[in-house]
Order: C-alpha cells, then sequence, then structure tokens
C-alpha cells in the first residue's frame, strides 16, 4: 500500500481543507497532472512547432505504451486517444458492418454514453435488448436469457454509475469469446481503480473519458480496439490523421490506418495528452490493486455507517459486487435532496444527487486513492447533523 498522507499533501493538497466525494463526477487534478498541463500550456506559448513535434509525440508514445501496460493491451497501437467516452463509442458503433437481423445487448442502467450510441443503430435495423438490472447492475446470468445467434455485440459499464455495481468483466467476457459476440466495456468510472486486463477478459473494445477515475481533465480519454477487430472497422468519422498517407494532405487516399489508429480525428488536444501521460504514470506508481482495495474499504465502511444511520444503501455492498462507489436512498424529494448536497457543500463537502428511472433521489459519495476513513466519518456526521435539520432552510 503507498502512503497515503504522503499522496495527500504531495499531490492532493485541496484535502487539507476539503473534503472531495464525486469523483464519479469529475476528480480534481493532481499536482503532478497540473504541472503537466502548464508544461504544455508553456510549450504553446512559446515554440509550439518544436514543442509540438518532439515533446509532444514522445509523451504521447509514451502514453501509449503506459496504457497498454494499464489494461494490458497486446500493443500500444491498440490504443488511441479520443475526447469523450461518448465520442470513442460513436465512433466504433458507426464502424462496424452490421447486417440485417444483428442484436447488441446491455443492461437497462447504463450511462447514456454506453446506451444512445447503440441505441442509434435501431435506425439502420440493429436490434437493441436490454438485460434487467440485479444488483444495480449487468449481469451474466440476465445476459444469457437475451443471447441468441443474432447477438453481434455486448456491451457493459465495468462499474455502474448509479449503484456502483461492478461488473464481472471476466464471466461476460468469457461468454462473449466463446460465441463470437464483440465485447465493449465503458471503463470511465474504473480505469483508475480496479485492475483491468483486455486480453484475458476478451474485451475487444475499451472506452474511457479521462475526468472520473484516470484523473485527468475533462475532454480527454482514449479507446482501445483489438487490433483483429479493428482491421474488420470501416470508421465513418474521417480525419486527416487516420488514413495511411495523411501526411501527403492532398493525396485524397481514405486508406485506414491499421489498429485504433484509424479513429484518429486530427490535431490532438495537447493538454490533455501531456495531462493523461501524467495521471497514468501516477496510477501506475500507486498500483491498480492497492487503489482498488483501498477505494472498496472506504465503500463498505461508508455503507456500513449508513446502514447504520437508517438509510437503504443501493450498492452492493453484501454480494461483494462494488467498486469506489457508495449510493444511498436519501428518503427525501429531489428538491429538498439538492438543498441537503447544498448544505453539506458548505460545510466542505461535495458529493452529488442522483435520480433513478422513476425519479427517487440519491446522493452518491464516490471515492480515490487519497481519501480517508476520517473524512467517511466527517461526512456522516454533516450527513447527520444536516438531516436533523429542516430539509429546506429560509436564509
Amino acid at each position: 500500500m503507498y502512503d497515503l498522507n504522503h499522496l495527500r499533501q504531495r499531490e492532493f493538497p485541496h484535502s487539507a481543507e476539503h473534503v472531495y466525494l464525486h469523483h464519479a463526477g469529475i476528480s480534481p487534478l493532481p499536482q503532478s497532472v497540473k504541472t503537466a498541463v502548464i508544461q504544455a500550456a508553456e510549450g504553446l506559448a512559446n515554440n509550439p512547432g518544436q514543442f509540438f513535434g518532439d515533446t509532444l509525440m514522445d509523451t504521447y508514445d509514451q502514453f501509449r505504451a503506459d496504457a497498454a501496460v494499464l489494461i494490458n493491451a497486446a500493443e500500444p497501437a491498440e490504443i488511441v486517444r479520443v475526447t469523450t467516452t461518448s465520442l470513442a463509442i460513436n465512433a466504433v458503433a458507426q464502424a462496424i458492418a452490421w447486417e440485417p437481423g444483428d442484436s447488441i445487448a446491455f443492461c437497462e442502467v447504463e450511462f447514456p454514453s454506453n446506451a444512445y450510441p447503440w441505441l442509434s443503430l435501431e435506425r439502420d435495423g440493429v436490434a437493441i435488448k436490454t438485460a434487467t438490472a440485479v444488483n444495480g447492475g449487468h449481469t451474466l446470468a440476465e445476459l444469457e436469457k437475451l443471447v441468441d445467434d443474432n447477438t453481434r455485440l455486448v456491451a457493459a459499464s465495468a462499474i455502474q454509475f448509479l449503484s456502483g455495481h461492478r461488473t464481472d468483466l471476466q464471466a461476460i467476457g468469457n461468454f462473449c469469446h466463446e460465441r463470437g459476440i464483440l465485447f465493449a466495456v465503458d471503463a470511465i468510472q474504473a480505469i483508475g481503480h480496479m485492475p483491468i486486463d483486455v486480453q484475458a477478459m476478451h474485451i475487444d473494445i475499451l472506452a474511457t473519458g479521462g475526468q472520473k477515475s484516470l484523473l485527468a481533465p475533462p475532454g480527454t480519454g482514449f479507446l482501445y480496439v483489438r487490433r483483429e477487430v479493428a482491421e474488420q472497422m470501416q470508421p465513418r468519422q474521417i480525419g486527416a490523421n487516420s488514413t495511411v498517407e495523411f501526411l501527403h494532405w492532398l493525396d485524397y487516399d481514405m486508406t485506414p490506418l491499421p489498429g485504433a489508429d484509424r479513429f484518429d480525428m486530427g490535431t490532438p488536444n495537447v493538454t490533455g495528452v501531456m495531462a493523461m501521460a501524467a495521471s497514468v504514470k501516477l496510477l501506475q506508481s500507486l498500483g491498480i490493486e492497492h487503489i482498488d482495495a483501498h477505494t472498496r474499504r472506504l465503500t463498505a465502511v461508508a455503507a456500513q455507517h449508513l446502514t447504520e444511520l437508517g438509510f437503504a444503501v443501493l450498492t452492493p455492498v453484501a454480494s461483494g459486487d462494488y467498486g469506489p462507489i457508495c449510493t444511498f436512498a436519501t428518503g427525501l424529494s429531489s428538491e429538498e435532496t439538492d438543498d441537503l448536497v447544498s448544505r453539506l457543500a458548505r460545510r466542505g463537502i461535495t458529493v452529488c444527487k442522483h435520480l433513478d428511472a422513476p425519479g427517487n433521489a440519491y446522493i452518491r459519495v464516490s471515492f480515490h486513492a487519497y481519501n480517508t476513513e476520517a473524512e467517511v466519518a466527517q461526512f456522516m456526521a454533516a450527513l447527520k447533523a444536516e438531516m436533523e435539520k429542516p430539509a429546506v432552510e429560509t436564509r
């Protein structure tokens, strides 16, 4: 286990004054990532041509190599930078040669980024099948009820955004692999928290934004596509940098680059690339397995305290299918829950409200590597105190 106090002081100095428990929404930048952003801005402000051609390209190559290690991709060429999870999943969804009768299966509680790109294919005759959520997420038992000879792809979130349910990627990956079904994973809530091995888990496509578990800025992320799968894809979104002769600008040859590079959409987010490179190095230095154990412990502690306070915890802690998210029903209206979240914020504690499909209000608490049990206790004390007040106060 890493030195928690040293990590907080060195990388997350805000933690001395503020209890931040909203990492499933957007994470604070570690100091090393902030430094990388500043270095990128300095490079762009002084000699951008040289900086872009030398420093940035070297950093991007190293980032791809490090990201490949992070998820155990077979090679760095299976990874390409993207700006959002939505863009990445849309790109691959539109690049697959769908045939009449093909179907896609995913769970009924997927975040829109991992639902809309697949749902949009219904206009092309692709059938969409949704599995019933169990313990707040995707399970093999429910998936088996939907899959047939026409199932072409299964999509899943590694960790569900509301309940925090942790999907058994190994079991679903094995199932898909045995049947020749593509397996696509939205990893934005998981990539910096739980070990992911795309080869062992038979994951064909993995997409993530940077602003949550990856500890990088918004507008960053990466896409993984297994090489043999990528070679069968013909992207509909084609950029100047995604073709084989991209440096010969006036030779309009749309032959796609090998591997995931065919999804490269042009000029990179320079600061984003530098920042992601720094964030991946930080996560690897801490050890994903250590982060996983630490944040799961915080979730379990939070769930126990919430239960003792009388709250209904949505996160499936009892089954063990959970990660760094602990979500509970407030028992209040949506507006009253907004007020509660605001009052907690005035106490220096950041959490967020979410609604389930029927509109019931929940508070989601989400941890990262530097949070502590003391912060959990501080949140619980503040929550108890605020719940004892009227839900909406006149100020």
